[in-house]
């Protein structure tokens, strides 16, 4: 059994994610202590304790210590067979938290995974759901991982309702990832939504944002608009640029008494800080591909190292050994480098 100390690093939920998928592909046991200890809310919650009850169900798994609050746990998978999983969070814990644990363990199933998860679709300190369906799977596509993605509703911070569906094929082919320098923004592409709110709310989102991206670039901005209803009010809006090797993305959460205007000039000007480093790859997306790297081999650069960044690979050489070259330091440009491939 392998024992990682979750206070390691940035020292928050993903190290669990990472850890219990890995132990899941691997079918080696894990236990995990202090998890989350570096938080304001230590030990498991919601979308953690719902995450590891998907993997279980996946793997067939033995769990120990499943519990909102539980500061410790130790996992014992069995075989990933497929099939469908349902992951009903009853609150706005993010879907896409849990997927960044279902996804690596679904694509090491002997048949397709199908997926349907109640939640939070787009609530802050997460990756929202539009960034991974585009920019996560798009780059996920490219190392030759099919996966599919489709949001039925949208739910927001404090009520949740949500509902994200999809299905992730068994990984065949294993394509290295090589993306360094970034060449060309070919243009731009983003949904603005709001849910419960009037429809106007999206279209300024989508309108300051769009007049920010063309304030530095001269490219199209095509910004689609989403007009919803489900448990509460909330909007949002993802940008995501079309270059000549990955995508990079940017995103903003809209709050009570916030003007509509300076959320999309968030999103955009998140983007475009990302795209002035000459990256191929953004620094949300970056910590998000490590454990997939770990298995394709390749190479990339990332517009910033970040903690997530240096705690995931971390996780993996936990597992594996030495496996990444990693060249930067936190909070500023570098790459990553595979030296040793992982073969299951």
């Amino acid at each position: 059994m392998i024992t990682i100390d979750g206070s390691y690093g940035e020292g928050g939920g993903q190290i669990l994610r990472t850890a219990v998928a890995l132990s899941a592909i691997t079918g080696t046991p894990v236990r995990i202590i202090n998890i989350r200890a570096n938080r304001l809310n230590p030990g498991l919650r919601p979308q953690h304790l719902h995450a590891i009850l998907a993997l279980k169900e996946l793997s067939g798994a033995r769990v120990k210590g499943a519990s909102v609050g539980s500061r410790e746990l130790e996992f014992h998978p069995g075989k990933l067979k497929g099939g469908k999983v349902r992951v009903p969070i009853k609150t706005a814990g993010s879907i896409t938290l849990v997927l960044q644990a279902l996804l690596p363990a679904a694509a090491f199933a002997e048949r397709e995974v199908e997926f349907e998860i109640t939640g939070g679709t787009d609530v802050p300190w997460s990756p929202p759901v539009d960034y991974l369906k585009n920019v996560t799977l798009f780059a996920l596509d490219r190392m030759g991982l099919r996966a599919k993605l489709e949001i039925r509703r949208r739910g927001h911070y404090p009520k949740g309702g949500g509902l994200v569906v999809g299905q992730v094929e068994p990984w065949m082919e294993k394509k290295p990832l090589r993306v360094e320098k970034l060449g060309k923004v070919i243009g731009f592409e983003g949904i603005s939504h709001a849910t419960n709110l009037p429809a106007h709310v999206a279209e300024r989102q989508a309108r300051a944002a769009r007049e920010r991206l063309r304030e530095f670039y001269d490219a199209p901005v095509e910004i689609a608009t989403e007009v919803s209803r489900s448990l509460g009010p909330g909007s949002g809006i993802v940008v995501w640029a079309e270059t000549d090797c990955l995508r990079l993305g940017g995103d903003a959460l809209g709050e009570r008494g916030k003007p509509a205007e300076k959320v999309g000039r968030e999103a955009a000007e998140e983007l475009l800080s990302q795209l002035e480093k000459g990256a191929c790859v953004d620094k949300f997306l970056g910590d998000q591909l490590i454990p997939f790297l770990a298995f394709t081999g390749g190479e990339i650069e990332v517009a910033e190292v970040t903690r997530h960044l240096v705690t995931n690979v971390w996780v993996v050489e936990k597992f594996f050994g030495k496996v990444f070259e990693v060249e930067g330091e936190i909070g500023k440009p570098g790459k990553v480098k595979v030296v040793r491939r992982v073969e299951i």
